[in-house]
C-alpha cells in the first residue's frame, strides 16, 4: 500500500482480489502487444469515494476530477497561471476582487453552456463544503454582471486565490445539476458527474475501474488527443508494477516506492519521470501530540529530534532516492527554505535536554515510554521508520512501542481524536501554505475527529499571527519573509519533525508523449497526452 490510499480508505469499498476485467478499452496480454489506438489505461491503488472535488480532497478524487471538470485556471511547470475556463482575469489594485472573463464556447457534458452563475455556485459550494476551509475563507461573494463575467469579492486580500483555481481544487459544477437543495456531499451526481472538462465519465464499477471518454464539445479546439482513459484499481503496489511490466496497463501516474522505481528504470519498455509534483508538495514526518505529557515539554520534543538520524533514514531505509525535508513548506515551493534548525543527530544533546526536563534514567536505563503509530501498510515511508525509531530512541532512554492499527480508518480515528503520543504521517502542501500548510499549525484548526487538521494540538499565538499575516500579504518579498519566520519558529518548537519529501514518480510505457509535468502533474488535465504518432 502507498500513502496515496489514505485519501479513500475512510469508507468501505471492497477491493477485487482477482481483477477479471474485460474492458473494450484496454486489456493487455504482454508488454510487446500494441496499445489500443487512442486509449490510455492507467493503474491506481486508490478506491475513490466519488468524483466531486468541490467537497472532497485528495488525489483519488483529483485525478479523474481534473479530467471531468474544468476550472477557471490551469498551471504550467513554472507556477504560472494559464487560461482555462477563464480566457483572461484581473486582480484589483487593493487585492479585494478578482474578475474572471469566461470563454464563451464552453458547455457541460449535457450540452448546457457554462456561465458565471455556475462559477458562483461552485465557489460557494467549495467554500461551504471543502475540508480546506482556509482556501476560500476570504471569499465574501461572487457577482455575476453577465453570463460570462464572474467577479469574486473578498473580505481581505487572498494571494493564494489564483492557485486555488486549478482543476484539483476548484472544479466548476453545473448549477442546474447540483443545486437541488439537498446535501451536496451526498448528491447522486457525485457518482455520476457532469462537468465541462476534456473527458466525461461513461462507466464506473466501484473498487474495480472507471472509464473516461473524450468529450467532443470540449472548448479547446483539437483536444483532448486521446479517445478514452481507463483507470483500473489494483489491490497493491506489486500488482501495479507487474501490470505495467506485463503491458496490462500503460501507466502508473502516482508511484511513491523507490524500490519499484529502481526496478522500472531498468525496463526498456518503461519511462519514469519525477517531474510534475511540486504543487502537491507531499511531506513525510513524525508528529508529536503536544498536549500529552511528556511531549507537552518542548525540551522533550527537541531531544527526540536530536536523536533521529535523518541521514541514516534517507540513505539506508529509503535507498538514497528521497530528498530531505527540514521545514513545513515543501522544497518544491518558491516559499520554502532550508534556513532552519536541522537537528543533526546529537545523542549527547538529546540526553542533556531530557535530564533538564526532569526525566532521569531509571535502574533499567529507561526514562519513560511512548507509543508510535503509522499509517497501516505504508512500509517503505513509515513502518520501517517507526521500527528504526524504536531502536534509536532506546539509546537516549526512551522506550518506544510501535503500534499498528488494523486499517486506515482505525488509524485516522485514533490520530484525529488525539489518542496518540507519536505518529508517522504524510501531508500535502497543496500548492500554497494558505491551502495546505496552515491547517496543521493554526490553533483555530484543532478539530477533534477531523484528520489532517491540527492533530498535534499545537498552540503558539505568534505562529497564528504570522500565518494570518502571510495569508493576506500581497507583496511577494514580505510574504516570503513572514513564512520564513513561521518556519523557523515551528521547526524550533518541534510539533513535527520533518523527515523527507515523498518521492512521487510517474511510470509509463514508452511511446506515450506529452505526459503532464506541470506543478500538478497527473492531477492536471490530460488533454494533451497522446501516443507517439497519434496527435
Amino acid at each position: 500500500m502507498t500513502v496515496l490510499r489514505r485519501f479513500f480508505l475512510s469508507f468501505a469499498f471492497p477491493l477485487a482480489v482477482a481483477l477479471a476485467l474485460t474492458l473494450a478499452a484496454g486489456q493487455r496480454a504482454s508488454a510487446t502487444q500494441e496499445h489500443t489506438k487512442g486509449v490510455l489505461v492507467l493503474g491506481v491503488e486508490s478506491v475513490l469515494r466519488h468524483f466531486n472535488g468541490a467537497v472532497q480532497s485528495g488525489s483519488a478524487t483529483a485525478l479523474p476530477g481534473s479530467q471531468i471538470f474544468a476550472s477557471p485556471l490551469r498551471y504550467d511547470e513554472h507556477w504560472n497561471p494559464q487560461p482555462y475556463l477563464a480566457e483572461s482575469w484581473s486582480v484589483s489594485e487593493d487585492g479585494l476582487s478578482v474578475t474572471l472573463n469566461l470563454v464563451k464556447t464552453a458547455v457541460f457534458h449535457d450540452g448546457q453552456p457554462v456561465t458565471s452563475a455556475d462559477v458562483a455556485f461552485s465557489i460557494g459550494a467549495i467554500k461551504k463544503h471543502h475540508p480546506f476551509q482556509t482556501m476560500l475563507g476570504a471569499v465574501d461573494r461572487v457577482d455575476t454582471p453577465d453570463p460570462h463575467t464572474a467577479v469574486i469579492r473578498l473580505s481581505r486580500p487572498h494571494p493564494a486565490l489564483l492557485l486555488a483555481m486549478c482543476p484539483g481544487l476548484m472544479p466548476i459544477l453545473p448549477k442546474h445539476v447540483y443545486d437541488t437543495g439537498g446535501n451536496l456531499v451526498e448528491h447522486p451526481a457525485n457518482l455520476k458527474p457532469v462537468g465541462s472538462g476534456p473527458f466525461k465519465l461513461v462507466e464506473h464499477v466501484p473498487g474495480e475501474h472507471y472509464v473516461l471518454e473524450k468529450f467532443d464539445q470540449f472548448f479547446i479546439p483539437g483536444r483532448p488527443l486521446l479517445d478514452k482513459i481507463v483507470v483500473r484499481v489494483l489491490p497493491d503496489g506489486n500488482s501495479l508494477i507487474l501490470s505495467l511490466e506485463n503491458g496490462e496497463i500503460d501507466g502508473i501516474p502516482l508511484l511513491d516506492d523507490v524500490r519499484a522505481v529502481q526496478r522500472l528504470e531498468k525496463n526498456p519498455d518503461v519511462q519514469v519521470t519525477a517531474k510534475g509534483f511540486e504543487g502537491i508538495g507531499p511531506l513525510n514526518w513524525l508528529a508529536f501530540n503536544t498536549k500529552k505529557p511528556p511531549l507537552d515539554d518542548v525540551r522533550v520534543r527537541r531531544a527526540i529530534a536530536f536523536a533521529v538520524d535523518r541521514k541514516f533514514v534517507l540513505e539506508k531505509l529509503m535507498l538514497g532516492r528521497v530528498a530531505p525535508a527540514y521545514a513545513p513548506i515543501s522544497p518544491g515551493s518558491p516559499l520554502s527554505t532550508t534556513d532552519v534548525e536541522h537537528f543533526d543527530v546529537d545523542l549527547k544533546a538529546a540526553e542533556e535536554l531530557l535530564d533538564l526536563a526532569g526525566h532521569k534514567k531509571g535502574p533499567d536505563g529507561v526514562r519513560f515510554g511512548l507509543t508510535i503509530d503509522y499509517e497501516p501498510d505504508v512500509e517503505f515511508l513509515q513502518r520501517n521508520v517507526a521500527e528504526y525509531l524504536r531502536s534509536q530512541l532506546k539509546k537516549i532512554g526512551v522506550a518506544v512501542t510501535v503500534r499498528a492499527e488494523a486499517d486506515f480508518p482505525a488509524w485516522a480515528n485514533r490520530i484525529s481524536n488525539h489518542d496518540f503520543d507519536l505518529t508517522m504521517d504524510t501531508v500535502y502542501n497543496w500548492g500554497d501554505p494558505v491551502i495546505g500548510v496552515g491547517r496543521t499549525y493554526l490553533s483555530s484548526n484543532i478539530r477533534p475527529g477531523v484528520m489532517w487538521s491540527n492533530t498535534q494540538q499545537y498552540v503558539n499565538p505568534k505562529v497564528d499571527e504570522l500565518l494570518d499575516a502571510a495569508a493576506v500579504e500581497l507583496d511577494p518579498a514580505k510574504r516570503k519573509a513572514l513564512y520564513l519566520e513561521f518556519q523557523k519558529l515551528v521547526v524550533s518548537e518541534v510539533p513535527i519533525f520533518f523527515l523527507n519529501v515523498v518521492p512521487y514518480f510517474g511510470a509509463y510505457r514508452k511511446g506515450l508523449e506529452d505526459i503532464p509535468e506541470t506543478i500538478w502533474g497527473p492531477l492536471s488535465p490530460l488533454d494533451q497526452i497522446h501516443w507517439q504518432g497519434e496527435n
